[in-house]
């Protein structure tokens, strides 16, 4: 799955951490990748702020001759100095590659950190990117640097965010929500867990009051016309029965799809159904059970083409002390095998598509739930009509 890794390395604590990551991670791989250590260094940037403060010098500085000589003295020590400070940086860098016998490189790019490290990224053609969350300038209160940031909001490729202080034991937490990415982020799970042999917990959250307070926030501003025109009190009944009633159901059969998965590739894994705010569970979960890495996908069900990343998983990114892994893929989890499907008549998946789209999907599995209970084998528009009116609704 690995062959190319860019490490962006600046001699941080969080940084040195996704040196030796990754240095463990492919000296464990059989057909080692290669690693690449990338520092960036922004020489014309200091000579810039240098020709900036020259006004401010004393006047008896101000010849432009005396200037000029200065100008070129202080651009030869600030690249040459950088550069070999840069050169530094990747000491520790070779030295562990060498020990683990991991092929590697070490690169220097001149400019604006963030820009050099996407450029890297697309031209070199990198499977993953591991980067520490914070560099050095991190301060008490930060949670995630300002270049780690802009990279994962530019980077096209999989990210595995590193901090120092994360556990280097643990299970391997794997959040799905349906989205192809999340199950994208499972199948980079199950490559690790091979890898660190490593059992896997997977995690589906659902907000069961969302639904609820927007319905109710809609109530206070509504007239009675436009109540009648909305079909108010159709459509809460619509969210009561179906949404309420099935979104648990929903996200445990994401659970069942994403473990049964897991466990026909050989991995030890168990599921956990969580109620809430989904990044606040997962936060909540993840400090209650301390995994070594959370593996999320960038976006989530909810995603458009133009989205960098999720609520969900930006919310994490910044709050989490856990090492996380953001998935830019998207994966089909293999169709789940069952001996009573069902089949739906051209009648009833016309009725289907009337139902809003946001409860389809919910709908159908409470259709279908009903019909196998009912033992029957065939949807039709008349079954559906008397499941409606069986519900209230």
């Amino acid at each position: 799955m690995y062959t190319k890794i860019l490490i962006p390395v600046d001699n941080s604590e969080d940084s040195t951490a996704a040196v030796k990551f990754a240095v463990e991670l492919a000296s464990d791989i059989k057909e080692s990748p290669t690693l690449s250590a990338l520092h960036v260094y922004a020489a014309r940037l200091h000579n810039e702020r240098f020709m900036e403060m020259e006004a401010t010098l004393p006047e008896r500085f101000q010849d432009e001759a005396l200037l000029k000589e200065q100008r070129k003295k202080h651009d030869t020590l600030i690249t040459d100095g950088l550069r070999l400070i840069s050169d530094s940086y990747m000491n520790e860098f070779i030295e562990l590659c060498e020990g683990k016998t991991v092929k590697h490189n070490a690169l220097h790019r001149e400019g604006k950190n963030y820009t050099e490290i996407i450029s890297e990224m697309k031209e070199g053609g990198y499977d993953l990117t591991i980067m520490g969350a914070l560099g050095l300038g991190r301060v008490e209160s930060s949670r995630i640097g300002g270049v780690t940031e802009r990279v994962v909001r530019r980077a096209t490729s999989d990210l595995l965010i590193t901090r120092a202080a994360a556990q280097d034991n643990g299970n391997l937490l794997v959040c799905v929500d349906g989205s192809p990415a999340s199950f994208d982020a499972l199948r980079k799970a199950v490559a690790f867990a091979r890898i660190l042999k490593a059992p896997i917990e997977i995690v589906s959250a659902f907000d069961p009051d969302y639904h609820r307070v927007a319905f109710k926030s809609i109530s206070t501003v509504l007239t009675s016309k436009d109540e009648s025109i909305f079909n108010f009190k159709e459509q809460e009944s619509l969210h009561d029965e179906i949404i309420d009633k099935n979104l648990a159901a929903l996200y445990q059969g994401h659970l069942d799809r994403a473990e049964e998965y897991a466990k026909a590739e050989g991995i030890t894994v168990t599921s956990t159904l969580l109620s809430g705010k989904p990044f606040d569970e997962i936060l909540r979960f993840a400090e209650q059970t301390l995994p070594k890495i959370i593996f999320m996908g960038r976006t989530g069900v909810h995603a458009t083409d133009d989205l960098d990343i999720g609520t969900n998983t930006e919310n994490v990114l910044r709050e989490t002390t856990t090492n996380l892994y953001l998935a830019s893929g998207s994966f089909a989890l293999p169709a789940k095998k069952t001996t009573d499907k069902l089949n739906w008549t051209t009648e009833g998946e016309e009725m289907l598509k009337r139902i809003p789209i946001f409860a389809r999907a919910m709908a159908k599995k409470m259709i279908e739930e009903t019909a196998k209970r009912e033992g029957l084998t065939e949807v039709t528009a008349e079954f559906m009509q008397r499941v409606r009116k069986d519900s209230g609704m």
